[in-house]
């Protein structure tokens, strides 16, 4: 099959910053491609046109039509040309995109398309208490109700989508994947002891306003614990600022603090290395749909502290391969996470069954031939 993805953000040097959308196609499509099919990747909001391939990925960079008022008309319409020209030239199959905004409301092509839940925007706001955009809303559901085909990462994912949307549809539900071979356990490397990282955007969402009071916590009783941010800096939706680390800082005890590090962004390349390296990885969040960061570190082989919100029970069997936490529990979330930094024995019992989760569940072959099959089945109806 030629399979398509239609995309916001797509993790390539040309393409600008990219997410976990991103990141899920990236793995997705080499999963696709390493069980025989072809993928082409539409990444739309670009600075120019252009078209090229790149390790057997033929892209294409869609820049945004620009006109006041029919900006997203227009660029939808254009999107819906590059899918026709192609399903003519190349014979693609099947497009899916993501449900963040609705991007497929203005769209039919001349191929069946896949809407897949990572995360609405309508979702998104909704685990943050805050209002959506009502034309969001109705763009986001219009998607859905129009798509052909209808995947969520997570169960929970869907049943909130459900319920949010009132949909009669049914979501199937195919976990996000990652590289095994690319995150392997790397167990005989030097390993920094008493150190505690979380890689991720800077966002409130993902519980970056509750960490420093955690790690206020695990300081004072353990005056060798560091912590170590990996990922790019957000502005703050709530407050306006433009700097949630810029509002992290002051949250840290003064002597805390002087065992914080803030790295910023580093490439996907480098990421294992950063995992391998560290004690503990901490992911706080309030608001996911399935996160590749936590199944990542699960395959690292690294003991996660993570919170217990919803999609969390998909990824982590609590007690079991990581410990869950509600973000706003400082001090039982700081309490996991001592109890991991002096018990190598429990870390490394945590490691070894998250790796095996890992293989059993979100390997890419196995996510790749999920949807390889759902793709064959929608393509026979």
């Amino acid at each position: 099959m030629k399979i398509a993805f239609l995309t916001p953000e797509f993790p390539h040097p040309k393409m600008g910053a990219s997410g976990g959308i991103g990141t899920s196609i990236f793995n997705l499509s080499k999963g696709l491609m390493s069980i025989g099919h072809e993928v082409v990747v539409l990444v739309y909001g670009q600075k120019e046109d252009e078209c090229f391939v790149e390790k057997d990925i033929r892209y294409y960079r869609i820049k945004n039509v620009r006109l006041k008022g029919f900006s997203r008309v227009l660029t939808q319409k254009k999107i819906q040309r590059k899918i026709n020209y192609l399903v003519k030239t190349i014979g693609i199959d099947v497009v899916e995109a993501p449900d963040w905004t609705g991007i497929t409301a203005g769209i039919r092509p001349d191929c069946p398309v896949v809407v897949r839940l990572h995360g609405s925007d309508t979702y998104f706001c909704h685990l943050d208490n805050r209002p959506v955009k009502m034309i969001t809303k109705i763009r986001e559901r219009l998607a859905l109700k129009n798509a052909d085909g209808l995947l969520s990462v997570s169960q929970y994912t869907a049943n909130v989508t459900k319920e949010l949307f009132t949909l009669n549809k049914d979501f199937t539900i195919i976990p996000n994947g990652i590289d095994l071979d690319h995150f392997n356990a790397d167990l005989s490397g030097t390993k920094d002891q008493n150190t505690i990282l979380y890689f991720g955007t800077l966002i409130r969402k993902k519980g970056l306003l509750e960490l420093p009071l955690i790690f206020n916590q695990v300081y004072k009783e353990n005056q060798q614990a560091k912590l170590i941010l990996i990922g790019r800096d957000a502005s703050d939706i709530l407050t306006g600022n433009s700097s949630v680390w810029a509002m992290m800082q002051p949250l840290f005890d003064a002597e805390a603090f002087k065992n914080v590090t803030y790295l910023g962004s580093v490439s996907y390349e480098t990421m294992k290395q950063h995992i391998s390296k560290v004690t503990v990885c901490v992911f706080p969040t309030f608001a996911e749909a399935l996160p590749v960061s936590w199944i990542e570190s699960m395959a690292v082989q690294k003991a996660v502290v993570a919170s217990n919100i919803g999609w969390a029970s998909e990824i982590i069997t609590d007690g079991k391969n990581g410990f869950l936490v509600h973000p706003q529990e400082h001090h039982i979330f700081a309490q996991k996470i001592i109890a991991l930094l002096s018990n190598e024995t429990l870390r490394n019992e945590f490691g070894a069954a998250a790796r095996k989760k890992v293989e059993q569940k979100f390997s890419l072959q196995v996510v790749a031939t999920q949807s390889a099959n759902y793709y064959k089945q929608l393509l026979l109806k």
